[in-house]
């Protein structure tokens, strides 16, 4: 027993270290002016589940993290996605091939969660998955929304998740990239890679990348 209890405390010990590792990465301001117009990109807008492995540019990532769920008025009250009652309950992180991170919003930064590469979490059940080179992984925090009922709150956490989902198909269908949202990720150790709270639940993912 006091061997398991070493044998956990040390990959406790290893995943803050591995975490540490990794640097956070600036992101860009968000080039506004990118992309086709709002009809065509909803023209364009479909699922796809081939992607090619070519890394997204720092501007890509930065404009794809913006437009999901960043702030949009100059007086930051404001997102790109709305929320139930403005809870802003949705929180976006991105999984990279050398880690995960957490999109902070706020400063418009990607802050390290784990290193290692955990797409085939995010992939579960369709492997192929993993080769994209980002994958968005969206988390709604129940604690944020205000209602008793759990049931109630599900409701709203899938609605506030469902319009980050369309804000990132929009996005990729507008600037050249794919997408598929999903439901589908390996629940059980993907909450452990990301250190989620139990007020935190794994509602969508998002591959995204370039068309193979």
């Amino acid at each position: 027993m006091k061997s398991f209890s070493l044998i956990v405390m040390s990959a406790m010990l290893w995943s803050e270290v591995s975490a540490q590792e990794l640097k956070p990465i600036p992101l860009n301001a968000p080039d506004k002016t990118r992309g086709v117009n709002i009809m065509k990109a909803l023209e364009l807008r479909s699922s796809e589940r081939n992607f090619s492995e070519i890394k997204l540019t720092l501007q890509e990532l930065s404009d794809l993290a913006w437009a999901a769920n960043g702030i949009n008025r100059p007086d930051k009250s404001g997102r790109t996605a709305p929320s139930s009652m403005n809870a802003q309950d949705v929180d976006v992180y991105v999984i990279l091939a050398e880690g995960a991170y957490f999109y902070d919003f706020r400063q418009q930064v990607l802050n390290p969660v784990a290193a290692g590469d955990h797409r085939k979490l995010v992939a579960d059940r369709q492997p192929e998955m993993a080769v994209a080179p980002v994958m968005l992984v969206l988390v709604s925090d129940f604690s944020r929304l205000k209602d008793n009922d759990d049931n109630v709150k599900m409701t709203k956490a899938c609605m506030d998740v469902g319009t980050v989902s369309q804000n990132i198909s929009l996005f990729c269908s507008g600037t050249g990239l794919v997408t598929v949202p999903r439901a589908s990720m390996n629940q059980i150790e993907l909450r452990k890679v990301l250190q989620l709270k139990e007020s935190q639940k794994l509602i969508m993912n998002h591959p995204v990348g370039h068309k193979k």
